[in-house]
């Protein structure tokens, strides 16, 4: 099973999808013998290729923000104790 075959959600894939929906309109008896299946695996691995680039920038994304969520306790954690002391004084 695939996700919906909507064009601007796959922008990568969109060539193929077009094509595997012309198939499908194109054999609507056909289709269920196997007349459509190497569009279906090449829509298949157009998606796995395109959900490993996103599951990269996700990840580089996160990187930074873990880098970013650092930087800021280090610093807070460095001016926790001058604020102590101006409190104790």
């Amino acid at each position: 099973m695939h996700p919906p075959l909507t064009i601007h959600r796959h922008p990568m894939c969109a060539e193929i999808i077009e094509q595997f929906q012309k198939c499908h309109l194109d054999h609507p008896i056909a289709k269920f013998f196997g007349e459509c299946t190497d569009l279906k695996i090449k829509l298949d691995r157009c998606f796995r290729q395109e959900k490993a680039l996103k599951r990269k920038a996700n990840f580089e994304e996160s990187k930074k923000l873990k880098e970013r969520l650092q930087a800021y306790r280090k610093e807070s954690a460095e001016s926790s104790p001058e604020e102590n002391n101006f409190m104790q004084a």
